[in-house]
């Protein structure tokens, strides 16, 4: 059965910082190092056939050790940006008075939680028809928000036992069915990063 690797990018400074970002933000030292680590990973105990990716630096940058260390090319979709929230980037999320990651509302100039979701659930369609002309598993890079959507909103079904984290780390793996009922077998793990690369508990997870 075909299986997807839903992975969050790799840490920013402006995450560290808790700092909503920018477009154009890239990855952090530690965060190209978990890339790499992540790469290393995958390559050695996944069957990946394919890579999908988020359009934004610090997702391509994530992804882009996975292509060298398994031998795959890399399409991108900005279906599977980020939420936008607009004029609320560049600033810092805990001088704001509220938590825009969960607001409904759009920000200025950005994106409401309705029109994100709907984005999410046609980035899921695409994920799903990129999966099925691959004859193998396929690594999906993206957004904490964006793996959030999907298991929130029910779109996976997680396996007896398992939970859904508060927060999902930088470069964390979850595997999903690419089969109804979606079926997620690991979630939100970093067990390629040790304690020199695994990001800060404080790191704003998400924007």
């Amino acid at each position: 059965m075909t299986q997807l690797y839903l992975i969050r990018h790799g840490e920013t400074e402006l995450n560290a910082a808790r700092v909503l970002q920018p477009a154009d933000t890239p990855l952090s030292q530690r965060g190209l190092t978990q890339a790499f680590a992540l790469a290393q990973r995958l390559a050695g105990s996944a069957r990946l056939a394919g890579i999908l990716s988020s359009d934004l630096p610090r997702a391509r940058q994530t992804a882009s050790p996975i292509a060298a260390a398994c031998a795959l090319g890399i399409r991108f979709s900005s279906l599977l940006q980020e939420r936008n929230f607009g004029a609320l980037r560049g600033q810092p999320y805990d001088s704001l008075g509220y938590d825009p990651l969960t607001s409904l509302d759009a920000p200025p100039e950005g994106e409401s939680q309705a029109d994100f979701s709907a984005r999410c659930s046609a980035a899921w369609a695409a994920v799903l028809a990129q999966a099925a002309s691959l004859e193998g598993d396929m690594a999906v890079v993206t957004h904490g928000l964006v793996i959030r959507e999907w298991c929130h909103r029910r779109t996976l079904s997680l396996a007896p036992g398992l939970a859904l984290p508060e927060r999902w780390a930088n470069t964390s793996v979850t595997i999903a069915d690419a089969q109804r009922p979606w079926r997620v077998s690991l979630v939100n793990c970093t067990s390629h990063l040790d304690s020199e690369t695994a990001e800060d508990d404080n790191s704003l997870s998400g924007g």
